[in-house]
């Protein structure tokens, strides 16, 4: 496994890192277990489709599962967020203090898994000195015919980028997602990129589902400039401290 000053340099360097088995695969399958019996469960109350608009094609629908804060649904993510494996990754490229965000489940169904746009996460939850990093968790294997991550290295770099589009996602003559860097997985690998890296996803056209879990972190000195993505798991420290609970605290 590389030192930490390596992961800490290509993180620097690149806006992304990918951790191989970070969790074991006998970890990573109970996971996958339980992300789809709670997409199962989910279901039965509605749809939990969260296919892109600018993605959504009439001659070839594509579904992907999701559901925010799963940590809420099942006690076992609670504990993953702070299992000493993830923790100590996320304060070497965040910083001593790090803070939840959001968390997020994908679910790409076989064959037909939806893909996702280029796109920053910037543009959906703003702050002031862009530590925001999210972190996917792989349950299962992403090769690139299941639709694996894709980014473009070292464009954190580039800032906040504009786009005109109503899901802000980016211009595909300019960034499109095949000439973007694929990032294939194994069970129990997790990915981490910076806010600012532009990245996306294709279409799962495999037999199996690719599952992932996405949780979204910063350092709690680094505030939002706009109120936006609220989540009920917001603010729980995941390493480090507050310095500013006692200003916030109810």
């Amino acid at each position: 496994m590389p030192t930490t000053s390596a992961r800490q340099d290509f993180y620097q360097d690149n806006g992304y890192l990918l951790v191989k088995g970070l969790i074991t695969p006998t970890e990573a399958a109970e996971y996958r277990r339980r992300l789809h019996e709670l997409a199962a469960r989910l279901q039965r109350g509605g749809s939990i489709d969260a296919t892109w608009q600018s993605v959504r094609d009439a001659k070839r629908p594509t579904v992907i599962q999701h559901c925010h804060d799963v940590q809420f649904f099942d006690a076992a993510f609670s504990r993953l967020l702070l299992d000493e494996r993830f923790v100590r990754v996320c304060a070497e490229l965040v910083g001593p203090n790090v803070q939840l965000h959001h968390t997020k489940m994908f679910i790409k169904p076989p064959e037909n898994g939806s893909p996702f746009p280029m796109h920053q996460d910037y543009a959906y939850f703003p702050h002031q000195r862009h530590t925001m990093m999210a972190a996917i968790f792989h349950f299962d294997d992403a090769p690139l015919e299941k639709g694996c991550v894709r980014v473009y290295p070292a464009s954190h770099k580039l800032g906040p980028l504009p786009s005109d589009r109503p899901d802000n996602s980016l211009d595909p003559s300019k960034y499109s997602l095949e000439k973007a860097t694929a990032c294939p997985a194994h069970a129990g690998d997790v990915l981490f990129f910076n806010y600012l890296t532009i990245h996306g996803s294709g279409i799962n056209q495999a037999s199996e589902a690719r599952t992932t879990w996405l949780v979204q972190m910063r350092d709690p000195a680094d505030k939002p400039t706009a109120a936006a993505h609220p989540s009920r798991g917001q603010g729980m420290m995941l390493a480090g401290i507050d310095a500013d609970a006692a200003a916030t605290k109810l």
